[in-house]
């Protein structure tokens, strides 16, 4: 199989979920549509697109590496280490952020994707 066509069936399959998918998520979804398909070709195209900027990979605190489409706009969350439960956070809360510590630290900030890890308000009580 070129790797151009694995590439395409990864960006398919995580357009149509629109959600952050493991490895072996988006395997399985490859899978079903190319049977003959080997897992390390799916693990070798993850790389691949990552590296081109295509899919961003994340550590959102579940035990395995998460994998979606790099979007347009920034986007970031919240993620409660009690439940798991994750919290979309608005760009423009984090924006100001980001500008802060490009200006205090000279750098160019180049994360579209920011998981900060916490406690929700239900678990707050038994952390």
């Amino acid at each position: 199989m070129r790797n151009s066509s694995a590439d395409q069936l990864i960006l398919e399959t995580l357009g149509m979920h629109k959600s952050h998918l493991t490895s072996h998520q988006i395997y399985e979804g490859v899978h079903l549509r190319l049977p003959a398909l080997n897992p390390s070709t799916v693990y070798r195209a993850l790389d691949r697109l990552v590296n081109q900027g295509k899919v961003t990979v994340s550590d959102m605190g579940l035990g395995a590496a998460v994998f979606e489409l790099t979007g347009e706009k920034p986007h970031h969350h919240l993620v409660c280490q009690g439940c798991g439960h994750i919290t979309l956070i608005a760009d423009d809360q984090i924006a100001p952020l980001i500008s802060n510590l490009e200006e205090n630290y000279h750098y160019k900030i180049k994360t579209n994707h920011l998981v900060l890890f916490g406690f929700c308000e239900k678990c707050q009580d038994t952390a």
